[in-house]
C-alpha cells in the first residue's frame, strides 16, 4: 500500500509542478485543466493514506512522509504566486479606480503614447 502511496505522491508532485509552470506563464487555461488531476490525486492519497497518528509510528511510511511534505511545500509555492498576482490586479483596479477621484492618471492611448486623463473620464476611455 504505501508503494501505491508513494507513487501516487509522485504523479502530485509532477502535477504540481505543471500548475506552477501554468501560473508562471499566465495559462489559466492550463491552470484550471489540472485541478481536477489534482483533485482526483489528492482523494486517492486520503484513502491510500493510514491517519495522521499511525503514519507518524510506521517507519516504512518515512518516504511518503517527506513525499507529503515536498507536496505541501509546492502548493504553498502556488499559493504565494497566485496570492502575488492577485495582489497586483488589485493594485491595478486600484490604480484605475483612483483616477476616478479627480486626480489624472497617465495610461497609454491607442498609439502607445502616455494620454492623461483626468476626473470624469477615467478608465472608459481606454
Amino acid at each position: 500500500m504505501s508503494e501505491q502511496a508513494l507513487t501516487v505522491s509522485d504523479q502530485l508532485v509532477q502535477l504540481l509542478a505543471l500548475e506552477f509552470e501554468a501560473l508562471k506563464s499566465q495559462d489559466l487555461d492550463r491552470f484550471e485543466s489540472l485541478q481536477p488531476g489534482k483533485n482526483d490525486l489528492l482523494a486517492e492519497l486520503a484513502q491510500l493514506c493510514p491517519p495522521a497518528d499511525d503514519l507518524q509510528k510506521l517507519p516504512q511510511w518515512d518516504a511518503l512522509r517527506e513525499r507529503l511534505i515536498e507536496c505541501r511545500d509546492l502548493h504553498r509555492r502556488n499559493a504565494v504566486l497566485i496570492e502575488r498576482k492577485l495582489d497586483t490586479i488589485r493594485s491595478a483596479l486600484h490604480s484605475l479606480r483612483a483616477g476616478e477621484s479627480g486626480s489624472p492618471v497617465e495610461v497609454y492611448d491607442r498609439l502607445g503614447q502616455v494620454a492623461r486623463f483626468s476626473r470624469g473620464r477615467g478608465y472608459q476611455e481606454v
